[in-house]
């Protein structure tokens, strides 16, 4: 009879074939397992534990993160930490970038998802964030600058993976409207619902949102609980905002960030000094040519400038018919000294071994 193997909590495994040309053969029911002391034997010896909290997932929201085509491999790891951060967060294909934006609107009713974060890349170098309510409105525009990401930043940080987190702003986001109103955006966007099916119930690390030059400073700590210190995990970034639209991916124009500064004029300005420090010292050259160029004026000689100087006494002019000797420095004669004495020395020392 073929050997049977079975399960590791003890239950039988399934039949062995059959040889062919023989009765039907029986089975040995399988051994139960020895029970622990003080337990029951209808009780099992392990039991999965229940949930920390027993709730329901009201707050329903999702979030679509994803890009464009032609994004690096910083944007592309930059989104994949996002998506590890956001439990609530889905995925998609790469759009093209003839389509237009209001594309995305479908995209997102396609994914059930009210949230939308679309990077958008431009010349290969630039890169835009888009911060969507589909499909009513409103949407932000943002520069993102100064990108580090989790595997590029060396930090001793770490939280655990779908953790919901805290939201600290700064208390300027209260001061302004639109400051406000992108601060109730990154709320619904950036925190993780309560209940949600892929979300932990621990809350351990902060996302952090700081205005500072005009920009918004994102980062990402984790809550030690020994001393309640903050260490940086990462990912960290820089949004520069240009524009706040009522529509979502587009519509009438809520506000305009006035010192904002496009990437294609930064770089025209930094050129356009670099030539301008080029052009100065071509001027200061061509200046010192013409200067060299230019007639030299004689000034007449005023013979008051001579009052006050003393006639030299004239030496007579000597000839010298014979090569005169080369004088011989004080350094060179005190060679010259030591030589004679070594010389002297070694003969005394010679006539001595002589003798």
């Amino acid at each position: 009879m073929v050997a049977i193997k079975r399960k590791r909590h003890g239950g039988g495994g399934p039949e062995a074939k059959k040889p062919k040309g023989k009765g039907k053969e029986t089975r040995a029911p399988a051994k139960p397992l020895p029970v622990a002391p003080g337990k029951a034997e209808g009780e099992e010896e392990y039991r999965i534990p229940g949930p920390v909290t027993k709730g329901k997932w009201k707050n329903k929201e999702r979030v679509l993160i994803f890009s464009s085509r032609g994004i690096n491999f910083r944007t592309r790891h930059l989104m994949q930490d996002l998506r590890t951060l956001m439990p609530h967060s889905k995925a998609d294909n790469k759009m093209d970038r003839k389509d237009k934006l209001f594309v995305i609107n479908e995209v997102c009713e396609i994914k059930n998802c009210n949230k939308c974060i679309y990077f958008e890349a431009k010349k290969k170098q630039d890169l835009y964030m888009w911060l969507s309510n589909s499909p009513q409105g409103p949407s932000a525009k943002f520069l993102v600058q100064n990108i580090h990401t989790l595997a590029e930043l060396k930090m001793t940080g770490n939280c655990l993976r779908g953790s919901r987190p805290l939201l600290s702003f700064d208390p300027t986001f209260d001061e302004s409207p639109h400051y406000s109103l992108i601060k109730e955006l990154f709320i619904q966007i950036f925190c993780t619902p309560q209940y949600h099916p892929k979300s932990q119930p621990f809350v351990d690390h902060v996302f952090t949102f700081t205005i500072m030059d005009n920009r918004i400073w994102f980062r990402n700590y984790q809550i030690i609980e020994e001393d309640a210190a903050l260490v940086e995990i990462g990912p960290r970034f820089v949004l520069n905002l240009i524009k706040i639209f009522q529509g979502s991916f587009g519509g009438p124009t809520l506000y305009e960030n006035p010192h904002y500064q496009s990437p294609n004029m930064h770089r025209r300005i930094v050129r356009m000094t670099t030539a301008a420090k080029y052009r100065e010292r071509q001027q200061v050259k061509d200046v010192q040519r013409l200067k060299k160029k230019e007639d030299k004026t004689i000034i007449p000689e005023d013979p008051t400038d001579d009052v006050f100087k003393t006639p030299a006494e004239e030496k007579p002019v000597e000839i010298l018919f014979v090569k005169p000797e080369p004088k011989v420095s004080l350094k060179t004669k005190k060679k010259k000294i030591h030589k004679r004495q070594r010389k002297m020395k070694q003969k005394a020392l010679k006539t001595k071994k002589a003798e």
